[in-house]
């Protein structure tokens, strides 16, 4: 299967935006856009997030030992980008607030979820971050979602 096809078969699954946030070796905030991310078990409340190894953020998650989802909110399509480019500081002028482990939660998003990582498998050019979640809260409003390589809104 050449890679541009199989982008393009699983891009008609829409999925939702978060940043994945965690503290870098300095204690700095750190974080990444993602989309793959999906619910594991209920008993325990497990989750997974797929990264690329070839993100700066990778190492990052790998020492870590919380981590965070911010699921942003339909009128977050800029902070979703930025979080998505390689820019030196992601976090400059975006709202953000410290969870009680410590991560970084982004203002303004639908949901928060506070984990801590249990486990790093590797799966081709990402790894599997299998993450517990000890905490989360929901907010009004809409999620922002992706879909054939565009955003989307569901209003």
């Amino acid at each position: 299967m050449e890679p541009a096809r199989f982008r393009q078969l699983l891009g008609s699954f829409a999925t939702g935006v978060a940043v994945v946030t965690a503290r870098g070796p300095a204690g700095e905030p750190a974080g990444m856009t993602a989309s793959a991310i999906a619910s594991v078990s209920l008993e325990p409340p497990l989750l997974l997030v797929c990264i690329s190894r070839s993100s700066d953020f990778h190492a990052v998650l790998a020492r870590a030992v919380h981590f965070g989802l911010s699921v942003l909110a339909d009128d977050q399509e800029v902070v979703s980008r930025r979080f998505a480019d390689e820019v030196p500081d992601r976090f400059a002028g975006v709202a953000w607030h410290p969870h009680a482990t410590g991560v970084p939660l982004l203002a303004g998003a639908v949901a928060h979820i506070a984990c801590t990582l249990r486990s790093a498998v590797p799966a081709g050019d990402h790894t599997i971050f299998l993450g517990e979640v000890e905490d989360g809260a929901t907010f009004d409003g809409a999620p922002l979602l992706h879909v054939r390589g565009a955003y989307r809104r569901l209003r």
